[in-house]
């Protein structure tokens, strides 16, 4: 298979090791429909939300741990099949210790919850107004690194400012869904910055 120095994707590493963040988007172009067949075949009970969760989780893991990779010790599949692994696991056994812990709401409950769903939505984070507040090349510059996955609702929001409601309605996707992944765009931009600063 893959001999360090001798791919594409042992260049790609190289890059994004030294914090290219378009190299770890073509990374993961490469290796995410592999991951998610790897996931769906070792948790066949995971619904597809859960799939794509698990599948996010471990590129954002893979992307903060990149400089840790050895390839003397294992291939970068199999690094990333890893921590796949791992953070299933991790995923099922939060999902599992949550089950026990649910309350039924009465209808109070739900009114309170729905109206801190929304308070929620409309309160931009820290890293929100620091995007808001670079110039838009610099935002799209970070939103076009990020994983395809992640692009159009990071755009969405970050570009556009759409509200989670909004983003759900037009993709026609669970809100849950566009809270997980606006989250984790957010995570890799806040990476991102770190690394490049403000260059």
């Amino acid at each position: 298979m893959e001999k360090t120095g001798s791919t594409l994707t042992d260049e790609l590493i190289r890059l994004a090791i030294i914090g290219d963040g378009a190299a770890f988007t073509r990374l993961w172009d490469t290796h995410i429909d592999g991951l998610r067949s790897y996931i769906k075949g070792k948790m066949k009970n995971l619904d597809d939300f859960y799939v794509d969760d698990i599948c996010s989780r471990t590129f954002e893991k893979a992307f903060r741990q990149i400089r840790t990779y050895d390839p003397s010790k294992s291939q970068f599949n199999t690094w990333l099949l890893t921590i796949a692994r791992n953070t299933a696991l991790d995923t099922l056994e939060h999902e599992n210790r949550a089950r026990r812990q649910l309350v039924s709401l009465d209808d109070e409950d739900r009114r309170t919850s729905a109206m801190v769903s929304r308070i929620e939505d409309g309160e931009d984070t820290a890293l929100e107004n620091i995007i808001h507040g670079e110039d838009e090349d610099r935002t799209k510059k970070y939103i076009e690194s990020l994983p395809q996955l992640y692009r159009e609702i990071a755009r969405m929001r970050l570009v556009d400012g759409l509200q989670y409601k909004e983003i759900a309605e037009e993709l026609d996707m669970e809100l849950n869904t566009v809270r997980t992944r606006i989250r984790r765009a957010k995570a890799l931009i806040d990476k991102m910055q770190s690394d490049y600063g403000q260059d």
